[in-house]
């Protein structure tokens, strides 16, 4: 699985930004899609997830400012990031749960990481 992430980028206080990630590669069916985060000297973590039916998890911090969705005839996922703040800067990474299909049968894909793309909040 390959995913290609875009939209990252230099922003001020109170400014948006919209994150995308396309899957492309061989698998049967998209899980769960969602975005992390890795800030210099913090742990990855999660920022916000949708699973395949379209719920929705998001961390305290982002929520009421960041929206994902997904795009599942274009297996995309954007995260829209509304009121940005200098605590968001990071560098972003999409996460995508996939299921493969072998000679039949069904099996689970594992997650796979994109790239990371950087974004920055300046004051």
């Amino acid at each position: 699985v390959q995913l290609q992430a875009s939209g990252g980028g230099l922003v001020q206080v109170g400014g948006s930004l919209r994150l995308s990630c396309a899957a492309s590669g061989n698998f049967f069916s998209i899980s769960d899609m969602g975005w992390y985060r890795q800030a210099p000297g913090k742990q990855r973590e999660l920022v916000a997830a949708i699973t395949s039916g379209g719920s929705t998890n998001y961390a305290d911090s982002v929520k009421g400012r960041f929206t994902i969705s997904r795009d599942n005839a274009k297996n995309t996922v954007h995260l829209q990031m509304n009121s940005l703040k200098p605590e968001d800067t990071a560098v972003y990474y999409c996460n995508v749960g996939t299921t493969v299909q072998t000679r039949g049968v069904m099996s689970w894909g594992g997650y796979s990481w994109g790239q990371g793309t950087q974004v920055t909040v300046s004051s």
